[in-house]
Parts: structure tokens; C-alpha cells; sequence
């Protein structure tokens, strides 16, 4: 059957991807550019009781400033854009990051014919998939309630909106929503300014997101509402202000928008405009084409299935979203911002939006290997953010935000520097102290520093009966001590000051329960808490339960080892995790939480791939002399648990984490220890990755018999030479490196077993 792509919204081969979600089937053609394997719609198709990802279809620029994105949901909704929605409310400009920690800087744009309608439920319009068409740089859906289809082609801080409208009375609504918004319709300049602070928090007092939209078409009618009244005047302020302007249209006639907008001013909203200089809509279309296609060819994957092929570059999308750029470029030409920290207009970089307790895992390590340019201005950001908060921040929305545990932050500074902190120049002594800050003192909020820490360093614990989720805490406060004690030793500082963090880092082992062979909260007094059920879910653990933690020491697996007795007994402990129920109990959180049901329905017993902490835990079978089981279970995670479809993540997609996980493990290597020079060897899910690198050299991962069924390795040479390490070097990988990898459907259990295989482990020094 002939398929009419423009007609049908995704490309054919999308479309067969759906139909083939396990992917061994559909073959691939090669004349597509990375940016047409891309499907924003994958992981849209969630809801708070359950999440497959929890996106939306970020519209933007690689880290742009502004995302747009069509609004099913209603104002304040945090789930914006739900895939089984029917009815579209308007084009909304977000900086959300996810549904939880939803939205700030948020307005949207909305054509209407016929009636003069503005309020959200009488504005709303029935669509449908088959018309829409998603990519990273282009939107387009046609509106069939007001017979309009609606285009948008984004720049980082700008866009441009292109409305086909029918013979009517035609209208554009701009709503600047609730909680305190100001608009001006300007007639004679065929312009609306106006601002919104609508915000969910971590924002300054002052903050105001300024946006300026200029039409090509004149005005034949120009109103301001408030709230739900709508009235004559062309200027408002109020709790909930909007604007309708109107023209008579003809039939297909085609009305061009331009919108930017501002943290700083209007005047700099303006300057933001020019981003899009003289390009017309498509040539601006095209323009946004090239930088998707240039960024993601920085990896090229061939020889897998549409369906691989898909997800793997949706995947890649996703990772190249966040941190946002939170800065502009002032009439100079010079980078400056509007700091969500103290209020101020402050001349450099600054970055926002992501959640260290995630992204520390595999984001920033991938940042620091395929983007260190960008992940360089993202350090300086946090140089920044710390002169004018006082504070590296752990959940940036846009400024401090008092969710999840954990100090790592320290993480994300430390592995910059010590994987391309040399080749930059950005301020790493103000860092570092920034981090020794950080560990050694209790912030404003519990998510900033290091709540507990006062008995942290007294006790080598966080106790159970001080501060909630301890445990957790103190595993990651462990692991963030030892990425203290390699920046350290890096930036050469003073023997004790190094002993004392490599000897602060492994006080995960005082929370380790030999009778359980699994972590478990202390008290005050050095007693376990009681009564203990490691299937349960929170008490001191953060989103899961004992069996998801104790394998959170990312830094000395070897450590871990010896805890439990040995290879053979750790290895035991592994696989007990695939092997229980997926049951769990969760009578401390008095109700489920939506990472329950997600570990639940993915049947891979206590496996709960959907949540961050144990998503590096495969890898650690590289650790216990049997990475054969690492290759079989990465495989069966990356064909079991994603897809390309809009349920296409086992949870939350987390700002590039959970995609990074599939990006790396689809390479065949994951950093299970940032702060190291090493990648744990999992198994190559495509017959031939090229990576390439910013300092123009290239890995090249052949793996030409790789199928379904040969998913273990065989044997593995290293620039022409034997290779039986389960890890790979970074240093060397920046040489530039072929990797040849013979694949083969039996397990290798002899290559990768002896010590000297074995990767890295503090213990192991």
C-alpha cells in the first residue's frame, strides 16, 4: 500500500517501526539523515498513574532556550501533550522538564475561525495522528474544528508559525495564562508583546518571561481579555491576561508569525528575534534540519532495524535537549542571563533544567564523550550558578529546587574535569570549592548540599531516625566523595585533604547488612532499623526499595564483592534480581507510586529499569568474572523495555537519562563509574556504530555478525590487537580506536574472567 507521508504525519519507516517494535524484521535504508529516524513522539503516550517516558514533543534547537510544543492538556497541567488526547488547546512555548516538576516562562498561540472564541475549552480543536507531522525541527497539524493546519519551525530563543487558514473570519489567541501575565496589542506595528510569570516554583520574585510575536497580516481586530471577559481595550494586566486579534482570511490563505521571548526585557526579546533574520518559514525549516542532522551525526549506527535505528536516534534526540541554555546574547554579541538565583541580569553562561540524581549516571558522562564543547559552557553555567546562589544546584528549574537526595553534583563537576576540564578554561577552582561546599554542609533545602551531613562525617552514616530516604543518601553522598577524592588528586590539593574523601567514600560499607547481603538504614545508635523488608518501597530509600540500592556503589564494586562473600555469592545476588516477582511492598508510602507499576508491568522480576538506581546494575556482572550475563540482560533490557513508539520508555525519560542509558548500551559500553577513566563493556546492539569525536578522530564498532540471537561476545580486538578487558579506556578511546567484536549466540564464559579483566574498583588501587 502507498502511503502518503505528508497526509499520515510520520514517515514510512516509522510507521513500520510501530508495527515491528522488537525490530528483527524491517530493513533499513540508508539514504535517510539521523534527524528523519527521530520520533518525538515516542514516550508520549503516559499518564501519572503510569509513565512510557512522560515526554512531549519538544519542538526546539539542540539545548535550545524555548521549546514549543501542542497543549492537549489544561493550563497548569504538567502533562502538557498526552498521546491519546484528541483535542489540541493551543501551541504552547515550555522550558518543562518533566510532568513532575512541570512548567515557567509559559504562553501559548491558538488560530481560531468562525466565532470568536478565546477561553481554552471553547478554543480547542479535534485532530488527529494521521495529520500530524513531528520532527525535532518542524510541527504540523491540521486544526480540524477551525479547518486551520498549524506550522512551527523553531530557533534556540525564537520561531516561526505559518497558518493556513480557510475563507472566514479568521483569529489568532495569544494567552499569556494565570498566576500574574501583562499583554499589549500594538496595531500599527502588527505586533503583541506582553510577559507571563506563570512558574512552578524556583524562580526569583522579579521573574518574568518577556515575548514579543509579530504577524504579517494587519489587524482588523484587536481585543484583550481577562480571565474569561473579554474586552476592548489593547493593553492588560491582570491574574490571567490574553489578547484576539482578527482578519478576514481567503481560502488557504497562509498567515506567517514570528515569536521570541525573554528572561531579561523586551528589548532583548527582540534581539532574540533576530535569529531568525531573513528566513522565510522553510528556509528557516531547513536551517533547523542541518543543525539536528549535524549534531546527530556526531554518531552514525548502521546495519540495525528501522525499529532499533528509530529508537536509537529518538533516543539521541532526547539526550540533547537538557540542561537548557538559560542565556542570551545581548545587542553586543555577548553572552549574558537572567539569573533564576538571585534575580540579577549577570554577563555569562548559564544552563538549567535537569536533575543531577538522574543525570549524573549517563547524561554527563555522554556529554563529556560525543559534546564536551557544550558540556564545558554547561560547567561555567555551574560556576556561575554558584557565585550567585551560594550553592551548586541538584535540581535546576530553573533555579534550586528542593527534590530528590544526593550530592552529585560533585559527580557532573568531576568527571568534566577530569575528561576534558584540561582542554578548557573554564573556573575549576571556583568549582571545587563549590563542591567542597556542597559536601560538607547542609543547604537551604534538603536537595541542596547535603542534608544529614553533620552526622554524615561524625558517624560515616546518615542515620535512618534523622533525616528520610538516609540510606540513599548516604550511598550517593559516598560515591559523590569519591568523585571529591579524584577531582582532587587531579587538581593536586594537599595529601589529608585527598585521604579524607577516599576514606569518606567508602562509608557505604557501614550500611551494608551481611544477614541480608543488601543495604540497610542505620539508627543513631549503630543498630539496623527495624523491622526490615527489602521489597519495601521509600523508608530509607528514595523511589524504590534495598533490592534497587545496594548495588549504588558505583565506585568499588570490588568493595561490594568482598561484602557479600565473593564473585560466585555477588553474581548470586544479581541474578535474584531477575529471578523474584516483580512484587513489592508499599506500605511506608501508604499508596503506589507510578515507578511501582512500571517495575510491575515490565515483568523482569526486581529489575526496575524505569527509575534511575539500578540502571547501571547489568553491567555489573563485568565486575563479578561473568560478563556474558551483562550481554544477554543489556539486550533483553534495550529490546524489552524500549521502542520507538509513544510508549516507548519503561518510565520516566528524565532529561536525557534513561535515553542516554539506551545510547551507550546500544554502543556496547556504559559508565558505570564517572570520575573514572573507564566504560564497562556491555554487548553492540548494531552491526556498525561510528563515533564521531569533537577532536576529529573517530571509534569505529564493527560488529558484523550481530543479530537477535548473537548478542554475546566471542572475542573483541582493539586496534588490531586481542582485546579481553571487560572495560574500555577513555584516554584511549579520544586516540581515536576500531573495535572489532565477533558476535555469537553462545556465551564466551572464558574471556573477561581473570582479575586483570576486570574494570575499575576503588579496593582494587
Amino acid at each position: 500500500m502507498k502511503i502518503n507521508t505528508l497526509k499520515f504525519g510520520f514517515r514510512v519507516v516509522v510507521l513500520l517501526a510501530f508495527i515491528s517494535s522488537n525490530g528483527q524484521t524491517v530493513p533499513v535504508s540508508d539514504s535517510k539523515t539521523p534527524v528523519e529516524w527521530v520520533n518525538p513522539l515516542m514516550g508520549t503516550d503516559s499518564n501519572y498513574d503510569v509513565s512510557n517516558g512522560n515526554t512531549y514533543p519538544a519542538i526546539a534547537m539542540p539545548w535550545g532556550m524555548n521549546f514549543w510544543t501542542p497543549q492537549t492538556g489544561s493550563m497548569g497541567d504538567g502533562w502538557a501533550y498526552t498521546y491519546g488526547a484528541t483535542q489540541i488547546k493551543g501551541f504552547k512555548q515550555t522550558h518543562q522538564p518533566s510532568p513532575w516538576m512541570n512548567d515557567y516562562g509559559q504562553f501559548s498561540i491558538m488560530p481560531v475561525t468562525g466565532n470568536l472564541k478565546f477561553k481554552e475549552k471553547d478554543r480547542q480543536s479535534w485532530f488527529s495522528h494521521k495529520t500530524e507531522i513531528v520532527t525535532p525541527y518542524y510541527y504540523s497539524v491540521y486544526l480540524a474544528e477551525h479547518d486551520v493546519t498549524t506550522e512551527i519551525t523553531p530557533t534556540e530563543r525564537a520561531a516561526r508559525f505559518r497558518f493556513t487558514f480557510p475563507k472566514a473570519d479568521s483569529y489568532i489567541v495569544v494567552d499569556a495564562f494565570d498566576k500574574g501575565s501583562y499583554i499589549k496589542i500594538i496595531p500599527q506595528e502588527k505586533k503583541i508583546i506582553g510577559y507571563t510569570t506563570k512558574n512552578s516554583g524556583g524562580v526569583p520574585k522579579n521573574f518574568k518571561n518577556y515575548f514579543v510575536i509579530i504577524f504579517d497580516k494587519e489587524f482588523t481586530i484587536a481585543n484583550t481579555f481577562n480571565g474569561d471577559v473579554l474586552g476592548t481595550a489593547l493593553e492588560m494586566r491582570a491574574d490571567h491576561s490574553g489578547a484576539v486579534i482578527g482578519f478576514k482570511t481567503k481560502d488557504n490563505e497562509k498567515v506567517n508569525v514570528k515569536v521570541a521571548s525573554s528572561f531579561i526585557s523586551f528589548e532583548q526579546a527582540e534581539i532574540n528575534l533576530k535569529e531568525i533574520g531573513n528566513n522565510d518559514f522553510d528556509q528557516l525549516k531547513a536551517k533547523g534540519k542541518t543543525v539536528w542532522n549535524d549534531n546527530l551525526s556526531k554518531i552514525k549506527t548502521e546495519g540495525g532495524t528501522a525499529a532499533q535505528t528509530t529508537t536509537f536516534y529518538s533516543c539521541l534526540y532526547r539526550s540533547l535537549l537538557f540542561p537548557r541554555k538559560f542565556y542570551e546574547y545581548d545587542a553586543s554579541g555577548k553572552a549574558v542571563h537572567y539569573s533564576p538565583y538571585n534575580g540579577e541580569i549577570v554577563p555569562g553562561y548559564m544552563y538549567t533544567d535537569t536533575g543531577f540524581w538522574d543525570t549524573f549516571r549517563s547524561l554527563f558522562p555522554f556529554l563529556n564523550l560525543v559534546y564536551p564543547k557544550t558540556n564545558a559552557e554547561i560547567q561555567e553555567g555551574l560556576s556561575n550558578a554558584y557565585k550567585e546562589s551560594g550553592w551548586l544546584p541538584e535540581w535546576a528549574s530553573p533555579g534550586l529546587r528542593d527534590i530528590m537526595v544526593g550530592n552529585n553534583s560533585a559527580s557532573i563537576v568531576a568527571d568534566a574535569y577530569l575528561k576534558i576540564g584540561t582542554q578548557s578554561n573554564y573556573d575549576i577552582k571556583n568549582l571545587y570549592e563549590a563542591v567542597l561546599h556542597g559536601a560538607n554542609n547542609a543547604g537551604p533545602m534538603k536537595a541542596v548540599g547535603r542534608a544529614g551531613v553533620d552526622q554524615y562525617i561524625k558517624l560515616g552514616y546518615v542515620p535512618y531516625d534523622v533525616v528520610n530516604e538516609s540510606a540513599a543518601r548516604t550511598l550517593e553522598y559516598a560515591y559523590d566523595d569519591f568523585t571529591i577524592y579524584q577531582l582532587a588528586k587531579a587538581l593536586k590539593r594537599p595529601k589529608s585533604e585527598i585521604d579524607l574523601y577516599k576514606k569518606r567514600s567508602l562509608n557505604y560499607k557501614n550500611l551494608f547488612d551481611p544477614t541480608h547481603n543488601l543495604m540497610r538504614g542505620k539508627m543513631t545508635n549503630g543498630k539496623f532499623m527495624e523491622p526490615f523488608d527489602p521489597i519495601r518501597w521509600g523508608e530509607g530509600f528514595t523511589e524504590g526499595n534495598s533490592w534497587h540500592y545496594s548495588w549504588s556503589v558505583f565506585h568499588d564494586v570490588q568493595g561490594l564483592i568482598d561484602l557479600m562473600g565473593g564473585a560466585a555469592i555477588f553474581t548470586k545476588q544479581l541474578d535474584s534480581v531477575f529471578a523474584m516477582p516483580p512484587v513489592f511492598n508499599n506500605s511506608f508510602n501508604g499508596g503506589f507510586i507510578h515507578e511501582m507499576r512500571e517495575m510491575q508491568v515490565a515483568n523482569m522480576g526486581q529489575y526496575a529499569h524505569g527509575n534511575q538506581p539500578i540502571q547501571h546494575m547489568i553491567y555489573l556482572y563485568n565486575h563479578g568474572s561473568q560478563p556474558w550475563k551483562a550481554q544477554y540482560w543489556v539486550r533483553e533490557t534495550m529490546n524489552k523495555l524500549y521502542n520507538p513508539n509513544p510508549d516507548g520508555y519503561c518510565g520516566d525519560e528524565d532529561n536525557g537519562q534513561t535515553s542516554a542509558w539506551y545510547v551507550f548500551s546500544a554502543m556496547g559500553f556504559y559508565p558505570v563509574t564517572p570520575a573514572s577513566d573507564q566504560y564497562v563493556i556491555g554487548a553492540p546492539l548494531f552491526k556498525k556504530v561510528t563515533l564521531n569525536l569533537e577532536n576529529g578522530k573517530q571509534v569505529i564498532i564493527n560488529s558484523p555478525k550481530n543479530s537477535d540471537s548473537n548478542r554475546y561476545i566471542k572475542a573483541m580486538q582493539f586496534n588490531g590487537k586481542d582485546y579481553r578487558k571487560n572495560y574500555l579506556s577513555f584516554t584511549e578511546l579520544m586516540k581515536g580506536a576500531v573495535i572489532d567484536v565477533d558476535m555469537s549466540d553462545t556465551p564466551n564464559k572464558e574471556r573477561g574472567t581473570k582479575k586483570e579483566d576486570l574494570p575499575y574498583s576503588l579496593t582494587n588501587e
